[in-house]
């Protein structure tokens, strides 16, 4: 039985909790965090109970750790448990700076302790199932890559303010889904943006629209448009042109009933939100974390993946605050 602590009782982390729990062999013992309260709910819910960071690394028991804290606490919570020597998997991103995710990905290797970066895309169904047929040379060699990503609403002011950014937290998904489609890297970006939903965001220094362009090693070009405002449902898309055709993954809706009437032909609008889009996926990455830690693998995602997106996360954010194009041919 490995025992396991999460540090974060929010959103994500109770999503991370529930899915734990399913998995054979694995045991919730501790949930940490700043709002004690929370954490002895959540703790409550699954068998387990609240503790403080620091008790529950020092726990020899403790086997894997699930970081699913505020994005600033995160390169932090990842060094105290690389130092105790525990398997780690860490919401993204690894942290606000490259530097610090890189010196952070050191000390990963350092210590040879398992570490997994939340990158839930590439678990969900659809997204593998094209990235399948991609590998079988279904459309040849590829062209282009069209992601669409729209959230359905902006998070309040004061989370922005301790996000990130719209690069750090939104689009560093994208950035991920870009290097895993194409197996490819960036030479150089260019992105462009504007505030035009809410000006509580640009106050915040942030922006809720932005479209980024980015040219790769192989010649191959890829397009990111992204909105924190979509009136109809969490719009999250991408598209694949080859040599010899296109591959496509769509928006998932809670049903595909398709009414055709006299007066019009509908369907059910996107799904409302990121945690019933990624349902499966986020259950499937914790599966394959704790198969990963049973079978001595390593995670699909890795701690060198979040690096990488973030690197292009931070080098959109500058050609946009610049107006340039970035290039990362060096």
């Amino acid at each position: 039985m490995m025992e396991v602590a999460i540090f974060g009782a929010g959103r994500i982390g109770a999503i991370h909790a529930g899915n734990l729990v399913r998995q054979p062999g694995v045991r919730l013992k501790y949930v940490s965090d700043v709002n004690a309260q929370v954490a002895q709910e959540l703790a409550a819910r699954h068998g387990a109970r609240a503790a403080a960071v620091n008790a529950a690394l020092g726990d020899p028991a403790i086997g894997a750790v699930l970081i699913a804290s505020s994005t600033d606490t995160h390169a932090d919570l990842l060094l105290r448990a690389v130092a105790a020597g525990k398997a780690i998997f860490c919401e993204k991103p690894v942290d606000l700076t490259p530097a610090h995710a890189r010196a952070c990905a050191v000390a990963v290797a350092k210590a040879r302790v398992t570490c997994m970066v939340g990158f839930q895309r590439r678990f969900d169904p659809t997204y593998e199932a094209l990235k399948t047929r991609l590998a079988a040379g279904e459309i040849g060699d590829l062209e282009m890559l069209v992601v669409t990503s729209r959230d359905p609403g902006a998070p309040p002011a004061s989370y922005l303010k301790n996000s990130g950014g719209i690069f750090k937290d939104m689009l560093i998904h994208d950035f991920d889904i870009f290097r895993w489609i194409l197996d490819d890297e960036a030479i150089s970006i260019s992105a462009a943006g504007s505030c035009l939903s809410d000006p509580a965001i640009a106050a915040a220094g942030d922006i809720d629209s932005a479209a980024v362009t980015i040219r790769t090693r192989c010649g191959r070009l890829c397009q990111i448009n992204t909105s924190r405002r979509a009136a109809y449902g969490y719009d999250q898309r991408f598209e694949v042109l080859g040599s010899m055709g296109l591959l496509q993954a769509g928006n998932h809706r809670p049903t595909e009933v398709v009414s055709s009437t006299a007066q019009n032909v509908s369907q059910d609008k996107p799904e409302r939100f990121f945690l019933e889009r990624y349902r499966a996926a986020y259950a499937r990455e914790i599966a394959h974390f704790f198969d990963a830690l049973v079978n001595g693998a390593e995670p699909r995602t890795t701690i060198g993946d979040g690096v990488k997106a973030l690197e292009l996360a931070e080098a959109a954010a500058s050609s946009w605050r610049e107006n340039r194009t970035v290039d990362l041919s060096q």
